[in-house]
């Protein structure tokens, strides 16, 4: 199960962070992921981890101003979202891939929260 939490409304400009807290064994062995979604359009990859935290993946439209970030000792991941754009508003998931190096197609994940939504006003 994963829980995810930290959206909100936020100027143009500011930062959020956001959490994604996971129950269960599979959590250290799982590539986690966060993806966002705006009504009408699909989902979009927007970062990932591996299950170490060695290696990360962003996608191009937040590379230099998202950061994905994982404790395994907290069996939670982080998303720090930072010069936040009004186009960075969507509803935002987190979701585990277990036995998975990095993902970054929604397919590759198995597991999903229930979404935060994030929105940045102008």
């Amino acid at each position: 199960q994963l829980q995810a939490c930290g959206g909100g409304l936020v100027q143009a400009g500011g930062s959020l962070r956001l959490s994604c807290a996971a129950s269960g064994h599979t959590f250290r062995s799982s590539a986690m992921g966060w993806f966002r979604q705006t009504p009408g359009k699909e989902r979009e990859f927007v970062a990932a981890v591996s299950w170490s935290g060695a290696h990360t993946s962003h996608a191009d439209s937040v590379e230099g101003r998202f950061t994905i970030s994982r404790d395994n000792a907290k069996n939670t991941v982080y998303l720090q979202m930072n010069s936040l754009k009004p186009e960075d508003t969507a509803v935002y998931y987190c979701a585990a891939a277990p036995g998975v190096q990095v993902a970054r197609l929604s397919h590759e994940y198995g597991y999903w929260g229930q979404g935060t939504q994030v929105t940045v006003s102008s």
